[in-house]
């Protein structure tokens, strides 16, 4: 096995709108807190290749992802099903979506160099493969999030900054966190033995680790993977930054000179973390310590990693198509006629968040009745990607996943190490577990509206079997 690493700055230039807390707020950057990265790690087993891109970013949409893919082909020669784009959800970062209109203006120069940069990471990743080791861990990471559905009064900051804090219902968020190693193998050949081209050992040198518990130096990457909405920040916050898991990637990286690390989102459609939306001052007080806290289990994971026994990969696509609820032409025109007269009632004023968020959705309600007197379909197929490796295997989907909908997943899954992951290669909104579905509201009902698109039908079954029928595949 070979495994590479390699990073690209994907940092906006200061004055972009940011995306995320509310319709139309004006919120332009204004300072760079923490740059943003694209972080990349390069898997090679045998003859296959697969590159895993982590973005510093709300969402990178499919469109965006398939001219990434474009991309790192043409160079490389890697097909789409091998190449996986990743975002963290950070609301600290540019807007990336053209679909979610209002959640903050789309920076068309950033977002047209946004695919070079990202796949200049892959490229290089993939340049720098060596042989090496992958080892995992999964440790406590406690004291993080809480469960917005079930724990809806936000804790006082005094007792969430303590590092006893857990919330009511821990066991409706993740507890855990799982670390991913490489380690550079060191051929141990006598002084003097020849190199083959290229620097590598040639085959009488018998390789060794160099790193978990033996004395090695830094890792040349490691990736570790938790379920949070990853928002500490408010929408008086401003600054530029990848939010508790950037930070803590950042604070990493330094401890571990040349290494880079990824995070990996996994479901976080109904788990906070247990700071947000406070004053600003607060906000940013507990950035620091959230990262920290994040950043201490994933040191830990880094001490503890075992080496996996990975001798063969897979990759696959799966295209699915979920069922929707059924609205008629009708259903949307009224419901148009409802956010109308909110807009143009007398006296509307644009300061008022009821009349932005009108604005949102008669917006969204305009491009489905525009997509359904074109004649296009209501069902778009989305995209889930799977990549195995050994035991281990990511399962990606683009949505925000709730955590029941993992959880079923991982107690039904074949792979030793199955890890269910959000926000990959597209941003379709919430994945809401049935419980949920059942309430309706903003996670089921107001989003997939808001983002021109019609909720789901039964999402929580659907998606479960989608992902074990991916499995399968692998």
């Amino acid at each position: 096995m070979r495994l590479g690493f390699a990073k690209s700055d994907l940092t906006p230039r200061v004055g972009v709108e940011l995306c995320g807390f509310g319709p139309f707020i004006n919120r332009h950057s204004i300072a760079v807190r923490d740059r943003l990265w694209a972080r990349a790690m390069a898997v090679e087993v045998g003859e296959k290749r697969a590159v895993v891109i982590s973005n510093d970013l709300c969402l990178v949409e499919q469109d965006t992802t398939a001219r990434i893919r474009e991309l790192i082909g043409e160079a490389t020669g890697l097909p789409p099903e091998a190449i996986m784009v990743h975002s963290t959800h950070t609301h600290s970062g540019p807007n990336t979506s053209a679909r979610l209109q209002g959640w903050g203006v789309l920076d068309v120069p950033y977002v047209e160099v946004l695919p070079q940069r990202i796949a200049a990471a892959g490229i290089a990743a993939l340049a720098n493969l060596q042989e090496a080791t992958l080892s995992h861990a999964e440790v406590p990471c406690e004291g993080m999030s809480l469960n917005r559905e079930y724990d809806q009064d936000a804790p006082p900051l005094e007792d969430v900054l303590r590092d006893d804090w857990r919330p009511a219902k821990p066991e409706l968020t993740d507890t855990t966190c799982h670390v991913l190693v490489a380690d550079a193998v060191t051929p141990p050949c006598r002084e003097g033995s020849a190199r083959s081209a290229g620097g590598r050992p040639p085959s009488s040198c018998s390789p060794s680790p160099a790193g978990r518990g033996s004395g090695g130096g830094p890792p040349l990457g490691f990736a570790a993977y938790f379920g949070c909405h990853p928002v500490v920040c408010c929408a008086a916050t401003r600054y530029i930054h990848g939010d508790y898991a950037g930070v803590a990637m950042n604070l990493l990286e330094r401890e571990h000179a040349g290494s880079v690390g990824l995070f990996l989102q996994g479901a976080q459609g109904d788990v906070n973390s247990c700071v947000v939306h406070k004053p600003e001052q607060e906000s940013l007080l507990a950035l620091d310590v959230i990262a920290a806290r994040f950043a201490r289990a994933v040191r830990e994971g880094l001490r503890q990693a075992q080496p996996l026994d990975i001798s063969d990969m897979s990759y696959a696509l799966h295209d699915v198509t979920f069922s929707r609820r059924a609205l008629t032409r009708d259903d949307i025109a009224a419901r148009l006629a409802e956010q109308d007269a909110i807009l143009h009632a007398p006296g509307a004023s644009d300061e008022d968040g009821q009349v932005r968020m009108a604005g949102v959705f008669a917006l969204a309600y305009r491009k489905l009745l525009a997509a359904m007197d074109r004649g296009e379909s209501l069902q778009p197929p989305t995209q889930l990607q799977g990549l195995r490796l050994g035991p281990l295997a990511l399962l990606g989907s683009p949505f925000e996943m709730f955590q029941a909908i993992k959880n079923d997943v991982r107690q039904r899954a074949k792979s030793p190490l199955p890890l269910v992951m959000g926000l990959t290669n597209d941003g379709l909104g919430y994945a809401p577990d049935r419980d949920c579905a059942a309430r309706g509201g903003y996670a089921a009902e107001m989003v997939p509206l808001m983002i021109g698109m019609l909720p789901y039908a039964n999402i929580h079954e659907e998606l479960v079997t989608a992902f074990l029928a991916l499995e399968a595949l692998l």
